[in-house]
């Protein structure tokens, strides 16, 4: 089988999504005659590379990170390049992966959903989608902290990789938890009202000099500016 794998994400090879396909690539091409080619869709001036790619492709995975419930601008683009494929013969069959720093696999169902109508639109088979909440940081955590996840991502890659099929059992486990139970969001809301869920993102407005403007309301204050009717 040969597997084209379409990475997503902004950060390219650095990000956490190239981590996540690393795992589920290994554990593809340990079934003999297997190949895969990782793609980055970040690269905006190999549009034309994608596509091709796209077309020879026996198998395709669609891979990236979901910010504040919307796709990256780089996976947007690409879908609406694939429109003349629509209805084509020969579509390869697809499958996703969608990952995010939201704690619950819940805010990833709305995509799911979009997922599966894009791949119906194109006439393409629908593999599935695997969904991994609270990713973020993955890349910065040690190996083992991360064994259990790339075990599970090697696992599921090895079974499509024989099998062409997407283990319901890995990715029930992926996604987990779908949402907090009582006990969880307790813990959840006192850890928000210390400030500790805010941390990381904290730093990462400063790091970005967006701090100061956290609270910023561009859209609501143009609108509160445009006439009446």
């Amino acid at each position: 089988m040969r597997l084209t794998a379409f990475n997503g994400s902004p950060r390219g090879a650095t990000g956490n999504t190239a981590r996540m396909l690393e795992q589920f690539l290994a554990g593809f091409n340990s079934v003999p005659g297997n190949s895969a080619e990782a793609r980055f869709l970040c690269r905006t001036r190999e549009m034309d590379e994608h596509l091709k790619a796209y077309a020879q492709s026996e198998r395709v995975l669609l891979a990236f990170p979901l910010y504040v419930d919307s796709m990256p601008a780089a996976v947007k683009a690409f879908i609406e390049e694939l429109e003349p494929f629509c209805g084509r013969e020969g579509n390869p069959p697809l499958l996703f992966l969608v990952h995010s720093g939201f704690p619950e696999a819940s805010h990833s169902r709305p995509v799911e959903r979009y997922l599966a109508k894009l791949a119906k639109r194109l006439g393409c088979v629908n593999k599935g989608t695997i969904i991994k909440p609270g990713s973020e940081g993955l890349r910065h955590l040690p190996e083992d902290m991360n064994r259990k996840l790339f075990g599970r991502l090697r696992e599921l890659g090895c079974v499509f990789g024989s099998e062409d099929r997407l283990e319901a059992r890995i990715v029930k486990q992926l996604a987990k938890p779908e949402r907090f139970n009582p006990v969880q969001m307790a813990v959840f809301a006192a850890m928000r009202l210390l400030g500790i869920t805010n941390r990381y993102w904290d730093a990462m407005l400063r790091k970005n000099n967006a701090y100061e403007k956290r609270f910023d309301r561009p859209y609501a204050e143009d609108a509160d500016k445009r006439p009446g009717p």
